[in-house]
């Protein structure tokens, strides 16, 4: 458990020789925490069966975030490899809420980066006002910290995405500083997990699928608690025409991360996969997931328009096109020609292009979306 916490980026973790004299002690959350000098203590209990964890603020006694966790015992090491990721990811968004909410009179470039991280939080559906928040936030962290990797990996990422959904006014310009950046923080930091992920993530923008896959993977050697890179590793595979190999990708990461901000759009692309089967009975159900995880996603929405379609059910096709329409980024599905010329390759190889074009734009067609 203390090696997976090490892993998230920026933690700082007591060594497990110091935490384990407190076992079994009557001793109280704030005496901990002035002992120590942390901020948060972690508590599990359970056997074999059962494990129960509890996050505390050390300050104020407060109980941040709790889970119980029930597993089959048959490969234990597997059992711990689950839960210990589980809680890594969790701690790693629940953190990030609470630290980027504490107040500040004169912030620092982490205080920054934690509001940055925050903002994508709050917002299940990225607009350009999001990006607009998170982008100013880690400029401003990077001009206090130039040499920052975190500041450079974390605006990449921001500014890869927003070319990624076609909300940048210069997608090529956005690109070209992300590929900057993180070759910047590759060359100070080469063993960094999350700026081989983001490296990732660039290049799956300049559709560039097959080389970014090396460097997903290179991201999850080095932290496999990264279930982004996973999902990227399933993206990347899904444009390249691997359509089989997505699914698994992605229920692994639903597995370790099952309360992660993403999870709707890990849904849709379970239901994605379904629709370019044309599984469409499965595809709704996925799609359905994902909507009811995140109904401000518009992408969602779209998907589950050409799903319903497909199906026959035309009335609940156009409510779901019409919803689409009325959500941030909805302008893009206007028409065909709008939807198939968002940047960054959602299309992908050839192939892949031909099952969409059978499937999802049949379907968008059929929910009755013009041509133009």
């Amino acid at each position: 458990m203390t090696t997976d916490l090490s892993r998230i980026e920026n933690m700082f973790v007591i060594s497990r020789n110091t935490a384990f004299t407190f076992r079994n002690k009557p001793i109280d959350t704030k005496q901990i925490g002035r002992e120590l000098g942390v901020r948060y203590v972690l508590r599990r209990s359970g056997n074999q069966l059962r494990v129960s964890a509890r996050l505390i603020n050390a300050a104020t006694d407060a109980h941040l975030w709790t889970e119980r966790f029930d597993r089959d015992t048959v490969d234990l090491f597997a059992l711990q490899n689950e839960i210990a990721s589980c809680i890594a990811n969790a701690l790693g968004v629940e953190l990030i809420a609470v630290e980027a909410a504490r107040p500040t009179e004169h912030p620092d470039a982490l205080d920054y980066i934690l509001r940055g991280r925050a903002a994508r939080l709050r917002s299940i559906s990225m607009s350009r006002d999001v990006y607009v928040e998170r982008i100013s936030m880690f400029e401003h962290a990077l001009a206090l910290d130039p040499q920052s990797v975190e500041a450079q990996t974390q605006l990449a990422y921001s500014l890869a995405g927003r070319a990624l959904l076609g909300m940048a006014d210069s997608a090529a310009a956005d690109l070209a500083r992300a590929e900057g950046l993180v070759g910047q923080a590759l060359a100070a930091s080469p063993r960094s997990a999350y700026a081989h992920y983001v490296k990732g993530r660039v290049l799956r923008a300049q559709n560039r699928w097959q080389e970014a896959v090396p460097e997903y993977e290179t991201a999850l050697a080095l932290n496999r608690n990264l279930v982004g890179a996973l999902i990227g590793v399933g993206e990347c595979k899904l444009y390249a025409g691997s359509i089989k190999e997505v699914v698994p990708l992605v229920e692994q990461a639903i597995r370790i991360s099952p309360r992660d901000p993403d999870i709707g759009w890990w849904c849709q692309l379970i239901g994605v996969v379904h629709l370019l089967q044309s599984h469409i009975d499965e595809a709704i159900i996925w799609l359905e997931k994902a909507r009811n995880v995140g109904p401000a996603h518009s992408g969602i929405h779209i998907r589950l328009a050409a799903a319903y379609a497909l199906n026959g059910k035309t009335e609940r096709a156009a409510t779901e096109l019409a919803e689409a329409r009325m959500l941030p980024g909805g302008d893009r599905f206007s028409s065909i020609a709008h939807v198939k010329a968002v940047p960054g390759g959602w299309w992908g190889a050839p192939e892949t292009r031909a099952l969409y074009e059978n499937t999802y734009f049949d379907g968008l067609r059929k929910a009755g979306m013009p041509e133009e």
